[in-house]
């Protein structure tokens, strides 16, 4: 079969998060099963126009808002007659698909922008986005198309949304990391000298200003606590955060890495005792289960896709309130109570095993075949 996957990042773009990691681990399996698979995704600064890796190709065309117009472009020209399957993801802005692909075709969608517009897009690019954002799902979701998606929270959004429950297919999520073989005790005891860690791109609608607050809080507490920062922070906001964290009473006991290599970002999931995570929405919180895997539970705010992520008090604790405040009082709870500490540990390093890309191509699979 040949597939044709339109998405506006591909894993290389320096925006590329979570979910272009999930979109190539299945391509990936795809392939290995004998499908043709190519991508066509925005350009960037430095980038090569057309690249394959893992056996599927990946066109660059147009860049962060022209490449809806340039990717129908290049379809007309180059592969009206070549898919037998077009997979749209919608990544906060559609590429219409549906007004020009005769060819069988599905909606992958790990989750909708919404309040995210206000984050990440200056007035009045933000209000534009967030009042039409309901109008071109509602569009979409006419005909009845099959739609993929990874949490609950994410399907309660689109049936909002005019989209049909029975349309609407949950694939697993899965995780590049290989879990502990066996659960350790961390290194440094959590009630003594806990290490708090962000990790992920620092841009706003992450909030890690949020996290830089509630370790504040945290520290009035337990004094050996230590906050690591890890991300890119180039962008004004990464700025922001870095200012914030220099200026902090407790500068001392916070360290901003930077982005950091795959192999550093393991060692910093085994070396941490609990990780933050403050985001304003998330399709599934990926770093979430990554760190598990390694034996850090997380604290996180009760946003969708966090709550999916996290089973309340089971595998990880989601906020009373999204504050730092509560988020602050939660660690320390956590803190306080080793023995819960390790029940919760435990648990959420077994729940990392369960999620796998082996299950979810299986599940994928089973749409794309019927």
């Amino acid at each position: 079969m040949n597939i044709l996957w339109l998405n506006w990042k591909d894993r290389q773009h320096p925006l590329a998060g979570g979910a272009e990691v999930v979109n190539e681990e299945l391509a990936k399996r795809l392939v290995q099963s004998g499908h043709e698979v190519v991508f066509i995704t925005a350009g960037y600064k430095g980038c090569k126009p057309w690249v394959e890796r893992d056996g599927f190709t990946v066109v660059r065309v147009g860049g962060r808002f022209s490449v809806y117009w340039q990717a129908y472009k290049y379809y007309k020209k180059h592969l009206t007659t070549w898919p037998d399957l077009v997979i749209e993801e919608v990544n906060t802005v559609p590429f219409f698909t549906r007004l020009y692909v005769r060819q069988k075709h599905m909606l992958f969608i790990h989750q909708l922008a919404r309040e995210i517009w206000f984050y990440q897009m200056p007035l009045p690019i933000s209000l534009v986005g967030y009042l039409l954002e309901p109008l071109y799902l509602r569009f979409l979701a006419k005909g009845s198309p099959t739609v993929v998606t990874v949490s609950e929270s994410t399907k309660k959004d689109l049936m909002h949304h005019g989209f049909k429950a029975k349309n609407i297919h949950l694939i697993s999520e899965g995780i590049e990391e290989e879990p502990l073989r066996v659960l350790l005790p961390k290194a440094v005891p959590v009630s003594e000298a806990p290490v708090l860690l962000a990790f992920g791109a620092v841009r706003p609608m992450k909030r890690t200003l949020e996290a830089v607050r509630a370790f504040e809080m945290v520290k009035r507490s337990c004094k050996g606590a230590i906050l690591v920062i890890a991300g890119d922070i180039s962008g004004a906001y990464g700025k922001r955060v870095a200012k914030a964290a220099a200026k902090s009473p407790f500068a001392t006991d916070i360290h901003i890495t930077g982005a950091v290599s795959d192999s550093q970002k393991l060692e910093l999931f085994q070396l941490a005792s609990i990780l933050l995570v403050t985001s304003v929405k998330e399709g599934w919180g990926l770093v979430v289960t990554e760190a598990n895997s390694q034996g850090t539970p997380a604290v996180v705010y009760n946003v969708d896709g966090l709550r999916d992520a996290v089973q309340n008090g089971v595998t990880g604790i989601v906020t009373a309130q999204n504050t730092p405040a509560s988020m602050a009082q939660s660690i320390l709870r956590l803190l306080k109570d080793p023995s819960q500490y390790e029940s919760i540990r435990q648990k959420a390093w077994e729940w990392s095993k369960q999620i796998t890309f082996e299950k979810s191509y299986e599940q994928l699979s089973k749409l794309i075949f019927l």
